[in-house]
């Protein structure tokens, strides 16, 4: 064989063109955010949507046939059991050195954990989580003699923390001294439809203000009726279903009472406590030129 026969000649022709590579093209994000809120307006937006749990959906709405399936199913395999026993002609006396005896001890075994099974799940359910109206009065205290800033920033935590979470009670204590009380309130003890006042030098004895203090970090009470310390908060509604505790440094901390058992999601805690730090910064900046301004004078 000639060597030609294995190697074919290379063709170098200068008019091949070498290949392009493709850019990809970029838009502007505020252009291509328009473009999507407006597909979306003339009901052509093709992103991608929420995934349905179908199967758990299915569930939730068919809670009691999916408890009671166990039960169904044992039952059914008793009786499958017994029929099958029955109509192979074997002894009804249970016999240890048969295969098929062994075997039907062995299924009636797990046909009566089906039906306890069942049993269990028909007795245990989960409480219902609902969200119940504060008892109380409805009250507004600010402690007289700050200036207009302060006011208005506290009154915007208020006014945040009530429209997006469930927060139904706040109280801010720093520097010993009750600067905030609002939302919904225990009734006085003189039943003329005021609210009852914060003792804080109770307060700041208890063991829920020290533990929280002494940690520094905030403290959730996701169903404060668990806790034996909710003797120490007895200025918030009776029926108060949690409570976050919410340093502001170490000199202060701010009480919120919700009106649903762990109502406060982990996202509400996050943003809680960079609020926490904001109104701290605003809060010490002003206790210290007070101070300055007072030892000056």
């Amino acid at each position: 064989m000639e060597v030609g026969t294995f190697f074919s000649p290379i063709s170098l022709s200068p008019h091949i063109r070498p290949s392009r590579r493709s850019f990809q093209s970029f838009s502007h994000p505020s252009i291509k955010f328009s473009l999507d809120l407006q597909n979306k307006k003339n009901g052509s937006y093709r992103g991608p949507k929420p995934k349905r749990d179908w199967l758990g959906d299915w569930v939730s709405r068919n809670d009691d046939a999916v408890r009671s399936l166990p039960i169904y199913v044992g039952g059914f395999s008793l009786l499958a059991v017994l029929f099958n026993r029955t109509v192979s002609g074997i002894a009804p006396v249970a016999d240890a050195g048969s295969s098929q005896s062994r075997a039907d001890l062995l299924a009636l075994g797990l046909t009566v954990t089906n039906v306890l099974t069942g049993l269990v799940w028909l007795s245990i359910r989960p409480k219902s989580i609902s969200v119940v109206n504060p008892q109380g009065v409805e009250c507004q205290n600010i402690r007289s003699g700050l200036p207009t800033f302060l006011v208005s920033e506290l009154l915007w935590l208020w006014d945040s923390l009530s429209a997006v979470t469930c927060c139904r009670s706040l109280v801010v204590v720093y520097e010993g001294s009750c600067l905030l009380q609002i939302g919904v309130a225990a009734e006085s003890a003189s039943g003329e439809g005021l609210a009852m006042s914060v003792d804080v030098t109770t307060l700041m004895e208890g063991s829920l203000y020290k533990g929280a203090m002494k940690s520094g970090t905030q403290s959730y009470l996701a169903n404060l009726s668990l806790y034996p310390g909710r003797s120490q908060l007895p200025f918030l509604p009776g029926n108060t279903q949690a409570v976050i505790l919410q340093p502001l440094g170490n000199k202060g901390i701010a009480i919120v009472g919700g009106n649903m058992v762990r109502g406060f999601t982990t996202s509400d805690q996050a943003w809680m406590t960079l609020i926490a730090e904001k109104l701290d910064a605003t809060l010490s900046a002003y206790f210290s030129m007070s101070v300055q301004e007072a030892v000056e004078a």
